[in-house]
């Protein structure tokens, strides 16, 4: 076995409420050794020494709130390339003080706007931690642990440890085989992880997501959740990230989420986000804190013309908050606990593709019931008579080639199937053949083969294309047969970053739809029609990064 494969055998998780679920017997939070010392803290002059009463002891900077050291069971996990653990990249000079109430300490740190907070429980391997976001005064974007190097080696797609380039910016590497690695490729939405870490086995380490009620982005974003270098590596919480974002900033209290030791397996679901209380907190004078009386449900008793081939999220968003919660697959229930009081937009999701919004109320201490939800038919786009469709209206690129590995991997990947060929209507693969983006410098002109009856041939037709995202401004021009040229849409409002290379598709579901006069049609039915695709777009640059778009589907209407 190779010292790589070694490495591999030591896998990394990234752990899924039902796998959580399913080790919460074994790894609960409480499990701590006989012989662990006593719950308490000092001073050591520097920092502020924090010992659970289990098997971790942790310090926090009295200078600027850093984690500057993680031991469990001996063994010490903070730190890499002589950085700490912090909000951002790290805090300034701030006050930090430290309170004991029975069985809990708490540290809080103030920095200018900024407020954070650690938090410990007699007898666990946790440590519980919240930050209120006042403003933009102060960049918050992520929490990060950063972990000594060697303690968790993999070579998941979110490690470059075994990395011999740089293929893009300086955050995309590849392997000597090609194959490439990021930061950014967690292949992870929101809405699929509640803990990321890694284990050996023996020992584990994660950060346990909160419910991100004042991040953004909704449950379907994604973004950097951990990476690995010959240096170290770093989990992240996600406070407010920018890459491919669609939402404003939100302000306010974040959290709790947990830094999270076991012995090896997922930690418990009561920590999840889903399950985690924290009473024990409603008297800890947390800046913007709300406790559990303070936040109310919003439950529905069911959701009416749902495509029942595919999942159905409910979300709720304004301003100051967001939150999501999953429809029963039987009839649409749903329920969404611990929203703060006001006034939400409320969006049924087919997958990822908005198909019903309306407005509500969410009320403190109560629980406001809908009646069911009834989808309009032509809320759905899948709904309309086609002559011809590749893939379907999801709001998202599945089913399209390379679409999975696009969330782990770049495009110049040697997993990924080719990104040029042309595609025939009938053939049965024309979904999967269909690549799911096109750049202006790789495929733009990706041509569609089709046949038409004689009834319609006659007829002029609508052609809608579906984007989820667009890097550079890219979007469709399309030209029928070579006499019909679209004109160039306007582009639709999209994120600025860099996605299709970063492992995202995740911006604002966009339709293009392109009015084909009849006499476009090739009037033989035995001959196939051409429909070429081109991105539009003068900004960009070369290859992956010139304009590019995500392709949701494509159809020929009736």
């Amino acid at each position: 076995m190779t010292e790589p494969q070694k490495h591999l055998a030591r896998r990394s998780l990234l752990v899924s409420a039902a796998a959580a679920a399913a080790t919460a017997a074994v790894a609960g939070p409480l499990a701590a050794s006989a012989d662990a010392a006593a719950f308490g803290y000092t001073d050591d002059g520097s920092n502020y020494v924090v010992t659970t009463g289990a098997d971790l002891v942790f310090k926090v900077s009295k200078t600027n709130g850093d984690l500057t050291s993680l031991v469990y069971k001996g063994t010490e996990y903070q730190g890499y390339g002589g950085k700490n653990s912090h909000i951002e990249s790290g805090l300034g000079t701030s006050t930090v003080t430290i309170t004991q109430s029975g069985s809990t300490i708490l540290i809080s740190v103030a920095y200018g706007t900024l407020k954070h907070y650690y938090a410990a429980r007699s007898g666990e391997n946790n440590v519980y931690l919240w930050t209120n976001k006042a403003d933009t005064s102060v960049s918050a974007t992520r929490y990060i642990v950063r972990v000594k190097a060697g303690l968790f080696l993999n070579d998941e797609p979110d490690s470059y440890t075994y990395t011999t380039s740089t293929i893009e910016a300086a955050d995309v590497f590849a392997k000597a085989d090609g194959q490439t690695r990021s930061k950014h490729y967690s292949k992870l939405r929101v809405i699929d992880y509640d803990a990321i870490g890694w284990t050996t086995g023996s020992v584990g380490l994660y950060v346990v997501r909160s419910n991100h009620e004042k991040a953004s982005g909704g449950p379907f974003y994604r973004s950097l959740l951990r990476h690995q270098s010959a240096d170290g590596g770093g989990l992240y919480e996600i406070l407010y990230y920018g890459e491919n974002q669609t939402e404003a900033q939100r302000f306010g209290l974040q959290g709790p989420y947990v830094i999270a030791f076991t012995d090896g397996a997922a930690p418990s679901s009561s920590l999840s986000h889903a399950n985690l209380t924290t009473p024990w907190a409603d008297g800890l004078g947390l800046s913007g804190y709300v406790a559990a009386s303070g936040r109310g449900r919003v439950a529905g008793v069911g959701i009416t013309g749902r495509d029942t081939a595919y999942p159905y999220t409910v979300g709720l968003a304004n301003s100051t908050a967001q939150y999501w919660g999953s429809a029963r697959a039987s009839d649409g229930w749903f329920s969404i606990g611990g929203a703060l009081p006001g006034t939400y937009t409320l969006t049924v999701f087919k997958s990822e593709l908005a198909v019903y919004t309306t407005s509500v109320t969410v009320t403190a201490g109560a629980t406001t019931t809908l009646n069911t939800i009834a989808v309009p038919s032509t809320n759905d786009p899948s709904n309309a008579s086609a002559i011809w469709r590749i893939g379907d209206w999801t709001g998202s690129p599945g089913g399209l080639k390379n679409a999975d590995l696009m969330t782990y991997a770049h495009p110049s990947d040697p997993r990924a199937a080719s990104w040029t060929g042309n595609v025939v209507i009938g053939s049965g693969t024309e979904t999967a053949s269909f690549p799911c983006y096109l750049w202006k410098d790789v495929n733009s002109g990706i041509t569609v083969y089709f046949k038409l009856t004689a009834a319609q041939a006659a007829a002029a037709h609508t052609l809608r294309i579906g984007v989820t995202t667009a890097y550079a401004n890219g979007r469709p021009q399309i030209v029928v047969n070579d006499t019909y040229t679209s004109a160039v849409p306007s582009p639709p409002t999209q994120p600025s970053t860099r996605s299709l290379t970063v492992g995202s598709y995740r911006g604002n579901n966009n339709t293009f739809t392109y009015s084909v006069p009849a006499s476009a049609w090739l009037t033989d039915t035995s001959a196939y029609n051409t429909l070429k695709i081109y991105v539009a777009s003068g900004s960009g640059t070369t290859s992956y990064l010139s304009a590019g778009t995500a392709i949701d589907a494509i159809d020929l209407l009736a």
